[in-house]
């Protein structure tokens, strides 16, 4: 098995909002993958007393552990056991019923002798390769099939689309998020080599249009997963003017890529 990881911050100023693991079971077989992107909060505040990076390190140790010790529960019920025990690490000290408290978009995938588990919640993506070479993309399109005029103000994002029934979902502090994930199972034998992507990383496809899903991983499959966070560095600074779908200005965006050969 060949595994790689690649994150890094958007800023050197800025501490890394993202979380990637690979756990590998002590028993060699199978084994799991997990990428979080931390989503970054306003300047207004978000009724935590804690980071970004102090909760995507929680959720995604807590996903790490539950997705390799505990292989017989679904992506969904792990997801839901970790929101709820990273929610009860801080609720004596800060507001979880904050649209802002801290939060993120969840990339999962689960592997045994038999069968790929996978799992999407938000705007990052889970790239399969099968062995004939077919690349395709797992994603929760549901933030990008909003209309842009939905996406205008943080306050009107807050108030009716973030975690809301016709918006988008990110895991927060509700464990009843996790069922609103994108899942499924393939086949062991359908899956040569997985990527997951945090959309710092999917500027490449989604922003740049540089390629396609297929290209991408060609590239992170040949060159690497760096090469794919330095292409998207190289683009981003010839385009200074970058704006997020919220209209604030973020040239580089924290990006992360985790690709394993099974």
């Amino acid at each position: 098995m060949r595994t790689e990881l690649v994150s890094e911050p958007g800023s050197p100023d800025r501490p890394n909002e993202d979380f990637a693991s690979v756990g590998l079971p002590a028993s060699g077989q199978g084994g799991s993958l997990v990428v979080l992107d931390g989503v970054t909060p306003p300047s207004g505040g978000t009724g935590c007393l804690h980071s970004v990076p102090w909760f995507t390190a929680r959720l995604g140790g807590a996903l790490t552990e539950l997705t390799v010790s505990l292989p017989d529960v679904p992506l969904a019920e792990a997801l839901h056991r970790a929101i709820a025990r990273t929610s009860a690490a801080h609720a004596e000290t800060c507001e979880l019923s904050h649209p802002r408290t801290p939060q993120a978009t969840v990339v999962l995938a689960r592997w045994s002798p038999t069968v790929v588990e996978y799992l999407v919640l938000s705007d990052s993506a889970l790239l399969v390769e099968a062995p004939d070479g077919a690349v395709t993309a797992l994603l929760d399109d549901r933030l990008a099939r909003l209309p842009r005029s939905a996406l205008a103000t943080d306050a009107l994002v807050d108030s009716t689309l973030r975690n809301k029934e016709g918006g988008f979902f990110t895991a927060a502090a509700d464990p009843a998020v996790a069922a609103r994930a994108v899942t499924g199972v393939l086949p062991r034998d359908r899956v040569r080599a997985l990527a997951a992507l945090t959309d710092g990383a999917t500027r490449w496809v989604e922003k740049f249009r540089e390629g396609d899903w297929t290209d991408c991983f060609g590239l992170v499959r040949k060159e690497g997963a760096r090469a794919l966070v330095d292409r998207v560095r190289e683009l981003e600074r010839g385009d200074a003017g970058t704006r997020t779908f919220l209209g604030r200005g973020k040239t580089h965006d924290d990006a992360t890529v985790a690709y394993a050969e099974l």
